[in-house]
């Protein structure tokens, strides 16, 4: 499921800032990066199963392995883990109401910290 419209899209920010950010919000990096890619995940256990909340974005300045990079956000998603498989996004997932609630409103925080950390 895309959170289309959240205001996130297209915000730049710097990686030691969006690191620092995201990791308060309870979003891991870990080892989801290249040289030109971030990928934040936010795991969410539910009784209808195992959900990751997912912001991504590309280096427009520098490299991500720097930590000097300046990143361009791209549009949040929402999957559902199937084990073994990974974890699906398609149009045909149900996602529960209160999930994704929860979710807009974690984005939420992203977009007003964005706007509070803007140089």
């Amino acid at each position: 499921m895309k959170f289309e419209n959240s205001g996130l899209e297209n915000q730049t920010v710097k990686l030691s800032r969006l690191d620092d950010m995201m990791e308060r919000l309870g979003f891991v990096r870990a080892a989801q990066w290249d040289y030109e890619r971030v990928t934040y995940d936010r795991k969410y256990v539910i009784k209808e199963g195992t959900y990751y909340l997912r912001v991504q974005g590309y280096a427009v300045e520098g490299d991500v392995d720097s930590r000097y990079a300046l990143i361009k956000l791209l549009t949040p998603i929402l999957g559902k883990h199937y084990y073994p498989h990974g974890v699906e996004y398609g149009e045909g997932e149900h996602f529960p109401s209160s999930l994704v609630s929860q979710c807009q409103k974690v984005l939420s925080q992203i977009k007003s910290e964005l706007e509070n950390i803007k140089e």
